[in-house]
């Protein structure tokens, strides 16, 4: 296996791991809420009605919108497509652009600082690897043209 391929398969593993860890971790922690969307229905989740209904309905509407936001609304589910779109590509030779690992790397970082503690940090290292396997690609491009083009 090439050490592109590595990294990147490296980076894709992070990335699911921590969208997957995310999702049980919040599906967990508001079990209760989460259960109830099966009761009253998916829809409960985000309720379009905007008034009425007592400070009660209020307070277990705005539990389950952050339940919703922090759960299957998060950029949890993104980041398990990343990665797995990730991976995908690894196998088939394909470089992941080094301009998504600078993204994933910001986000990361500025969500590890504002949310300290959290393993936000681990999403700044699958950052990384996709940026060296991207700068690995473009210097085997960079040697292929020399070598086609001896003058």
């Amino acid at each position: 296996m090439s050490s592109r391929k590595r990294l990147l398969r490296w980076a894709s593993g992070i990335m699911v791991v921590l969208g997957t860890g995310h999702l049980s971790l919040s599906a967990i922690v508001a079990w209760e809420v989460v259960t109830g969307w099966a009761g009253r229905g998916m829809w409960a989740a985000v309720p379009l009605v905007l008034g009425g209904g007592g400070a009660a309905q209020a307070v277990e509407s705005f539990q389950d919108r952050v339940t919703f936001w922090a759960g299957p609304g998060s950029f949890a589910v993104p980041l398990i497509l990343l990665g797995g779109l990730t991976w995908h590509l690894a196998g088939r030779g394909v470089a992941v652009p080094a301009g998504v690992g600078w993204g994933l790397v910001a986000w990361c970082a500025l969500g590890g600082v504002l949310l300290v503690p959290s393993p936000f940090f681990a999403g700044v290292v699958s950052g990384a690897l996709v940026i060296l396997a991207a700068r690995k690609e473009e210097r085997l491009e960079t040697v292929r043209e020399r070598e086609a083009d001896p003058v």
